[in-house]
């Protein structure tokens, strides 16, 4: 696809921000043809650097809680004033997904990149620990790193030159993920499917000046895509 909206983020300033595959036009196919509406309270669940959450609050007009674990929030929000961006607009909230510090039904949705499979394999996890604070009616998007068709039990040494077994087993393909969230109480409109960008979104990664990039390379230049995709999850709450 074309990313019209993210040409203006492959600027060095925000590549330096990322920490995986181009995450700002994972977003952007994400939320193809998306249903939230414009002025929605959005939580950028996984936020890391905030790059994510800055394309949220201007591309799209959403007002945006950037949740993340790691990041430190209060270096987000100077960023996010440099972006010229207001605290109306758009938030840093250090918060651990396991327990999130917000009431119930806070949200009119919630929107993951590049995160959600560190904690939501477990089965519970999205009924009891992330749904109630999605207001009835409300959505939650998901793109996720995935794997073309799960292969745990061989796994092709091309993947083993840059991750362990370990490692593989936050990656799964949409059939797994379609079950473990299709089997949670309170959700509709489920739908799983494989996104278009993985090669790009990864070139642009891999382009990176990043030693996490670099330990990247080899698996994917002995040809380790071949396995791997990226996953769109998008669901309503009843």
């Amino acid at each position: 696809m074309k990313y019209l909206k993210s040409e203006r983020y492959m600027t060095q300033r925000y590549l330096d921000k990322i920490m995986g595959p181009n995450p700002v036009k994972l977003t952007e196919e994400l939320l193809q043809n998306h249903a939230i509406a414009p002025g929605a309270l959005v939580m950028d669940l996984g936020s890391g650097q905030g790059l994510t959450s800055v394309f949220l609050a201007r591309e799209y007009g959403f007002r945006v809680i950037a949740a993340d674990l790691w990041s430190d929030p209060t270096e987000n929000r100077r960023f996010f004033s440099e972006e010229g961006l207001t605290d109306a607009q758009i938030l840093p909230i250090h918060a651990d997904a396991n327990a999130l510090p917000f009431a119930h039904e806070t949200f009119d949705a919630v929107v993951t990149t590049d995160s959600y499979n560190y904690f939501g394999r477990d089965p519970s996890y999205l009924g009891k620990r992330l749904l109630p604070f999605i207001k009835h009616g409300g959505l939650l998007y998901i793109a996720i790193p995935g794997m073309r068709r799960d292969c745990h039990d061989d796994l092709p040494p091309e993947l083993l030159l840059s991750w362990t077994p370990e490692q593989m087993e936050y990656m799964h393909d949409a059939a797994w993920w379609r079950a473990l969230i299709g089997s949670t109480p309170g959700i509709c409109d489920l739908s799983v499917t494989e996104m278009e960008g993985n090669e790009e979104v990864w070139n642009d990664w891999l382009a990176c000046d990043n030693e996490y990039a670099a330990g990247d390379r080899r698996a994917m230049e002995a040809g380790a895509g071949k396995y791997l995709n990226f996953l769109s999850i998008v669901l309503r709450r009843e």
